[in-house]
């Protein structure tokens, strides 16, 4: 027989209108909520937290159960029992509504993985009261729990977890295994905030242990782009050379990962240390002899002779965004909003030995709020200046080089503007802007950044950090070849 609560209410109704009610002001917008739009006069009494209070209690305590779940941990005997209410789980999740419908007795018998198991009280938690705490190392567990029984609002909930967690730290890394679940699953937003992240802190993460778990696959599909962000080619290389050594894949896996190399973007000194020196490059010459040998060509000739006779435009002469130096500038903008502010910096003119000796000048110009010729302020027939609102405007950078030379014939300039942000304690990519040599700057740049408020996710202790990269590219004069 069901016990009964209060003055005679039957159990289940109790534990359904407590539900109900809950819903109603906590998820659905509120009975309460459309009386107010009905009469202007009404006052809302929010209790809402003393509602979920008692849910929780409710499921603590086990009273007025009508179900018990038995999640069982596969491959093993041990068994985790849950005292719930068959109303509770079925308003929240139709897969549970079908399972209460079709069972015999009292019990629902549930099979999970060893990682799910450990997490499926604080997972029946959140049916109950709406809110749940949530490790790194359990994020990918309660995830699919949610996706098992379709509790869609906690797997959205999840999936913008991971994206915004991708920075935290963890003791082996966690965004390597949550690329390989999200692809596994087919959940393409938290795919791709994996492989922008990974991208974006390239060098971070090859420093990091996170480096050498990376599957055979991710690891091609990164060495393919060229929006890399990290130190150098070199550093590149040198991380692939431990990641082969550490993990030993086929051979046909080591030479692809080889011939993605850009070895035209390594100074000429390096490659010939690299020859004498690795183990890896000594073992696969012959692969990638090919490779090396037009990287010599490239540092060794004119680039415009070059291009007379090799297609230049292929990946071995295209530069990644490199941080180097020689590639561009940190710039570092105390209280961007203050003023207008610019500086100038100095790049090599290409990537080839030939022109490595050959400097650009460039000169950036950052203001906080750019206004059209049209808006701004300006002088009446007395002379005075018509005060203008300046509110309008929008943070800008006009990058240009500060000169021209015979020496750009055959080379086009790729910018990038790298601004970097603080995301849980560390310093990261927030956000990166590419414009090319026809026009000086990007259009988007910052466009939903509120630069005005301390706290701007874009500012690091009031201060906006950006990196200039610029990416010269070689392109052919000639097109037929000889």
């Amino acid at each position: 027989m069901v016990r009964s609560c209060g003055q005679g209410i039957p159990a289940w109704a109790y534990v359904g209108a407590l539900f109900l009610l809950i819903h109603s002001v906590t998820v659905g917008g509120a009975a309460l909520k459309q009386e107010v739009a009905l009469d202007s006069g009404a006052t809302v009494l929010n209790h809402s937290m003393s509602l979920v209070q008692r849910m929780e209690t409710l499921l603590a305590l086990g009273n007025s159960s009508d179900v018990t779940l038995k999640v069982q941990t596969i491959n093993t005997d041990e068994v985790k029992v849950i005292q719930a209410h068959s109303l509770v789980l079925s308003l929240q999740s139709d897969v549970f509504e079908e399972m209460l419908l079709s069972r015999n007795g009292s019990a629902v018998f549930l099979r999970e993985t060893a990682e799910c198991a450990a997490v499926f009280d604080k997972f029946v938690r959140y049916l109950y009261c709406g809110d749940i705490s949530v490790r790194l190392d359990q994020a990918i567990s309660l995830h699919k729990l949610a996706s098992k029984y379709h509790v869609w609002d906690l797997q959205q909930g999840l999936t913008q977890y991971m994206t915004q967690h991708l920075s935290s730290d963890s003791p082996t890394g966690h965004v390597i295994g949550w690329y390989n679940y999200a692809l596994q699953i087919g959940d393409v937003v938290l795919r791709d905030s994996c492989l922008q992240y990974l991208s974006w802190n390239l060098s971070s993460v090859l420093q990091s242990g996170e480096w050498g778990s990376i599957s055979e696959d991710l690891l091609l599909s990164l060495l393919q782009r060229s929006d890399l962000i990290l130190q150098s080619e070199l550093e590149l290389y040198e991380a692939l050379e431990a990641w082969i050594s550490q993990n030993k894949p086929v051979s046909s896996t080591i030479e692809s990962a080889l011939r993605a190399v850009r070895y035209g973007m390594i100074p000429p000194q390096h490659l010939f240390r690299l020859q004498k020196q690795s183990p890896l490059l000594q073992k696969h010459y012959e692969s990638i002899r090919d490779l090396l040998y037009l990287a010599f060509q490239f540092h060794s000739a004119s680039p415009i002779q070059l291009a007379k006779y090799f297609d230049v435009n292929c990946s071995i002469f295209t530069p990644r965004n490199y941080l180097s130096i020689s590639w561009g500038s940190p710039w570092l903008l105390n209280n961007p909003t203050r003023d207008d502010r610019s500086f100038s910096f100095q790049t090599q003119l290409g990537p080839s030995g030939h022109d490595s000796s050959k400097r650009v000048t460039w000169n950036a110009l950052f203001s906080p709020r750019w206004l059209p010729l049209s808006a701004r302020s300006t002088y009446t027939e007395m002379g005075a200046m018509q005060p203008t609102r300046t509110d309008a405007g929008r943070p800008r950078i006009i990058v240009t080089p500060a000169t021209s030379s015979p020496d750009f014939a055959g080379v086009s300039f790729q910018k990038t503007v790298i601004v970097m942000a603080r995301q849980q304690g560390k310093v990261v990519v927030r956000h990166v802007y590419n414009f090319h040599q026809s026009t000086e700057e990007a259009g988007d740049f910052l466009v939903d950044a509120d630069l005005q408020r301390r706290v701007s996710e874009y500012l690091i202790d009031s201060s906006l950090y950006l990196h200039v990269v610029i990416k010269p590219l070689y392109h052919s004069l000639i097109v037929s070849r000889k």
